[in-house]
């Protein structure tokens, strides 16, 4: 059986990517992650959901001979997804140096070993904060959306990382590479026994907005109420990480089917759908039945206003679309918060 390589794989989409290819039974999966910002006991809820134990290397993806020595075990590794990066937006504007370092160092080793040992498909995790603060006329963006400077280092990485990769693909007959932008994961596995577990303080929404309901956080600050939007809030496409996974799957079939229409291609991951974040909180006190205590603040530096996405061309091509809405995103993270819940109150006894 043929192996996939996940870098993130104990983190949120990654552990998520992870359960899917499981299920598919085609696959080996192994990851690399430090656990920086995740959890090794995703591995343990990835083997509850999918009944298989995946392999993880808790090594930095910035040191390129622990990189290179995984590859060497694995020398049936056909195909790379690559979750592996810091992605706060706030944090990468307080420290830039760290968020560059990270991000392009390891991206950078995992094509260098992709070239080295002969590993032909490649996909990146990409991101919508590549196309910058758009136009409300511009909105929808597609993949012709000319991309502008990011407006924080986080997404500088991402587009800086999208350059990499093209000039690599260039360079080298070798290696077939998907960029997947993605717009705003949320959300859980529909069992309620895998999601986003932040470490510290969260810096994405869903999971401040399920803390809070929880008790476990004080207030919920809304970074924002002047935007030019239905209710003053930035708006943004949320998009069940169920969905996100299924696309990673669908776009190494693409690859290694040959379906692919250049070495290098770019495609879109979104509902379609922009919800402001009022919309949101909306969103999940409907689905829990859970008043949320929250307040109005300023903006945050490197957020932009709005942003939502025109992904027919991953329809076309991988034959993607989403399955799940708002709804529930908001239900299934709700529900994962619970069993967050449940499993520290059985700690504490």
């Amino acid at each position: 059986m043929a192996t996939i390589l996940i870098t993130g794989g104990t983190g949120y989409i990654g552990s998520h990517a992870a359960i899917q290819l499981f299920e598919q039974g085609r696959f080996n999966v192994v990851s690399i992650d430090n656990q920086l910002r995740s959890s090794i006991k995703a591995l343990d809820r990835i083997e509850a959901i999918s009944g298989r134990r995946m392999t993880n290397y808790s090594i930095d993806a910035c040191d390129l001979h622990a990189v290179e020595e995984v590859f060497e075990a694995h020398p049936d590794i056909v195909g790379v997804i690559h979750f592996a990066a810091l992605k706060a937006v706030g944090e990468s504007v307080e420290h830039p140096l760290f968020y560059y370092r990270n991000n392009l160092e390891s991206l950078v080793n995992m094509l260098a070993c992709c070239e080295k040992y002969h590993v032909a498909n490649f996909i990146f995790s990409s991101s919508c904060t590549v196309y910058g603060d758009i136009a409300v006329e511009e909105l929808p963006v597609t993949e012709k959306t000319i991309t502008t400077e990011a407006a924080s280092p986080y997404g500088a990485t991402k587009l800086m990382g999208e350059r990499i990769i093209q000039d690599f693909i260039v360079s080298t007959d070798k290696v077939k590479a998907i960029a997947l932008r993605y717009f705003n994961p949320v959300g859980a596995h529909e069992s309620g026994l895998n999601g986003e577990e932040p470490i510290g303080r969260p810096n994405n929404l869903v999971p401040y907005i399920t803390m809070t309901a929880s008790g476990l956080l004080e207030q919920l600050t809304v970074f924002g109420g002047d935007y030019n939007t239905r209710d003053g809030s930035a708006l943004r496409d949320y998009i069940h990480v169920t969905d996100i996974a299924d696309a990673h799957l669908l776009a190494l079939d693409y690859l290694m089917e040959g379906r692919n229409t250049a070495p290098y291609e770019r495609f879109n991951l979104g509902s379609g759908n922009g919800v402001t974040v009022l919309e949101a909180i909306a969103a999940f006190e409907k689905a829990s039945g859970v008043k949320l205590n929250y307040r109005v603040g300023d903006r945050r530096p490197g957020d932009v206003e709005q942003i939502y996405s025109d992904s027919s061309l991953a329809k076309e091509k991988l034959g993607w679309e989403t399955k799940y809405d708002i709804n529930d995103m908001m239900a299934s993270a709700w529900k994962w918060q619970l069993e967050l819940n449940k499993t520290k109150e059985k700690q504490q006894s």
